[in-house]
């Protein structure tokens, strides 16, 4: 009986040890694991504690290239859809912090999971619309309903947007000036770390190549006003047409007043326009600026405006200069009569800088630098420049594809459109604005200024993007073109006067008589850096014909070439590098901390529109390094993945912190070992 007892004695040891061995290691290791795991916090509820974070969703859009005439109209409302649910559940994501501090599972239980049925639903009806079309969808399209969470410490790689502790700070007027309205969403971004003193920077703006002896050297400039009649909507009707709030953020018009999500072409064809010459009824279109100072703007409790995180005075531009330019190697030939272009990308920040196309300088600063993912700080008497320049290849067949990219294409580094696409006139666009300058104390920004966006953008820099439906009449489209193939500069302005009230109702006036605008038509002397600049003395907007990139070794300067554009300039021209020739680099940005790929991107208003340039390398890389801003206040300096998940405490490396119970099961069971080793010698 004695040596039964013995036995039993030590076989409970054995079980009792290795028991306390297995759940010490399996707990510590589940409390390491990367976001997504099985049974596990998606991603820990310790990462997610501050709230900061945004949702990553891939992009259906992209992979909907294709897609039947008949079932298109329902496509877009579907897609259209996808980024409401987005904005939904980024909402409530940033709102719910203490269940998500009390609930590790509560992101993917209440938010991701019920996001993936929701998307999933919507994919099965886009199926379902192809096969009443007669065709079948991509059969990857079930793949993409999930959307995965982007925690704090990877949306920010600068000390300046984190607290002691690592998380992220809301440094905007939404928790500083309270200019949220009621019942608006939380506000997050701009942070610190997406701005930058200009006066610090050491030029990145490389010249711009010769020009072919077939060059169109021309210019044609079309004065339309600065959206003095206030005309705004938050529809996107090339993207999102009949669906209201499609785009999710306000938008200025200027030029055609009848665009909103339900506008026909015949609509557009009968409207008034805002432009000087009334032949260009176009319509020209762009995210709002907007600086965070409190005010209660008239949309602080609107769907677009305060209800999704845009919220502060909606700046009006004291200059819009919309001028339509040549190419160094060819002839132009007319665009078509409604042709759509959508340039940069409004959530390039999740989808990655395959097609961003923003331009960030100040007057007096744009030959010299141009930023594409921070927003400057001007010194005094310099104004901040929004620049946009638009794809200039044209597939000669088709107004609109079916992601509203592959008919139009930027032209390789040496101003030629490949694959059979036809030079048109390049619309290229500037933006002036009196901005007051935010200042930064101690990691944190006041009184910040930003871009409108989808929410889950955070009002990133780099998402800046700009929309454009060619309307002129015949005549004045052949006018254009004949002048720029001349070599002439043509257009409201172009014989020196400036032109007034600008047309239709818009009493601001293109040519500036009344907005003291100079003369649009004139060339502009070369600014100087060290004055600080003026309006006058700024630089004309980007083109897309140069290939050189600026210098890599410039903290807080050299940028992703974001799909391969890289700015220069030329004689009274500031130059942009094509898509297809140059690839994203390790920049001093935020950028490179968002998730990036090719499936990782959304579609949605203005989104996905990816252009798919006929020449090769126009893809960017699925992944880029985040390298530390050393230009911007804070001390943390680290290098990591994008798509790295981030880890947090309880690794099994932690041995004589974490894993003691572990080490004394380990004892009971060599003990159980011992005792059942002498109850059998002592029985033989």
């Amino acid at each position: 009986m004695g040596a039964q007892r013995a036995t039993f004695a030590a076989a409970a040891l054995i079980l009792g040890g290795g028991g306390l061995v297995a759940v010490n290691v399996y707990a510590s290791a589940t409390e390491s694991g990367s976001a997504g795991a099985p049974g596990q916090a998606n991603p820990s509820n310790q990462t997610w504690a501050s709230g900061g974070a945004t949702i990553d969703c891939p992009d259906l859009g992209s992979k909907l290239a294709e897609v039947p005439q008949q079932a298109r109209a329902e496509v877009d409302k579907e897609l259209a859809l996808l980024d409401q649910q987005v904005s939904e559940a980024y909402a409530r994501m940033t709102s719910e912090q203490q269940a998500k501090a009390q609930d590790a599972d509560f992101l993917q239980n209440a938010i991701l999971g019920p996001l993936k049925e929701k998307r999933g639903a919507v994919i099965d009806r886009i199926k379902t619309d192809f096969k009443n079309a007669g065709a079948e969808a991509p059969n990857s399209l079930d793949a993409l309903a999930t959307c995965t969470a982007v925690p704090a410490d990877q949306t920010q790689n600068n000390a300046g947007g984190q607290n002691g502790d690592g998380q992220q700070q809301n440094n905007n007027g939404g928790q500083q000036g309270g200019q949220q309205g009621g019942g608006a969403s939380p506000v997050s971004g701009p942070v610190a770390a997406d701005f930058v003193d200009i006066t610090t920077l050491q030029p990145n703006v490389p010249q711009k190549p010769g020009n072919g002896g077939n060059a169109s050297t021309g210019t044609f400039t079309s004065s339309c006003g600065v959206n003095a009649n206030k005309k705004f909507n938050t529809d996107n009707v090339i993207v999102a047409p009949g669906v209201t709030n499609g785009a999710h953020h306000l938008h200025d018009y200027v030029g055609n007043q009848s665009n909103d999500a339900f506008a026909t072409n015949d609509d557009l064809a009968n409207a008034e326009t805002t432009c000087q010459n009334q032949g260009d009824k176009s319509t020209y279109y762009w995210p709002v600026l907007r600086v965070q100072d409190g005010t209660q703007e008239f949309d602080a409790d609107k769907n677009g405006g305060g209800l999704e995180g845009n919220v502060g005075k909606v700046l009006q531009a004291k200059q819009a200069q919309i001028e339509f330019i040549g190419n160094p190697q060819s002839k132009v030939v007319e665009m078509p009569t409604f042709l759509r272009i959508i340039t940069g990308d409004a959530k390039a920040f999740t989808n990655g800088p395959a097609n961003a196309n923003a331009h960030w300088s100040c007057t007096g600063f744009e030959d010299k630098v141009q930023l594409t993912d921070k927003y400057p700080i001007c010194p005094q008497g310099s104004s901040v420049v929004r620049s946009f320049a638009f794809q200039s290849c044209w597939d000669g067949q088709n107004i609109d594809s079916a992601n509203h990219r592959t008919h139009v294409a930027f032209a390789d580094a040496n101003g030629n459109c490949a694959g059979g696409f036809k030079a048109i006139p390049q619309l290229t666009m500037r933006l002036i604005y009196d901005v007051p300058a935010p200042t930064l104390e101690n990691g944190q920004v006041k009184n910040p200024y930003a871009v409108d966006g989808f929410p889950e953008q955070v009002h990133k820099a780099i998402t800046d993007h700009d929309d454009f439906i060619n309307v002129f009449d015949a005549s004045l489209m052949r006018e254009m073109v004949d002048c720029i193939n001349a070599g002439r500069q043509c257009g409201d302005g172009a014989d020196g006067g400036a032109g007034g009230g600008g047309g239709g109702n818009d009493g601001a006036g293109g040519g500036g008589a009344g907005t003291g605008e100079p003369s649009q038509g004139e060339p502009s002397p070369s600014p100087d850096a060290s004055s600080g600049g003026n309006d006058a003395t700024a630089s004309a907007p980007p083109t897309d014909t140069q290939t050189t990139q600026p210098p890599a070794s410039t903290p807080g300067t050299t940028e992703p070439t974001h799909g391969g554009q890289t700015t220069g300039t030329g004689t009274g021209h500031t130059v942009v590098v094509p898509k297809a020739d140059t690839s994203p680099s390790a920049a001093a940005s935020d950028t490179a901390a968002a998730p990036q790929g090719g499936a990782h991107e959304h579609h949605g208003s203005e989104a996905t529109h990816r252009p798919q340039t006929p020449a090769a390398g126009a893809d960017a890389p699925s992944t880029q390094p985040t390298t530390q801003d050393t230009s911007q206040a804070g001390s943390q300096s680290q290098s990591q993945s994008q798509t790295e998940p981030q880890a947090v405490t309880g690794d099994l490396a932690d041995t004589g912190t974490n894993l003691w119970p572990a080490t004394a099961g380990g004892v009971l069971v060599i003990a159980g070992l011992v005792l059942l080793r002498r109850i059998r010698r002592s029985s033989v």
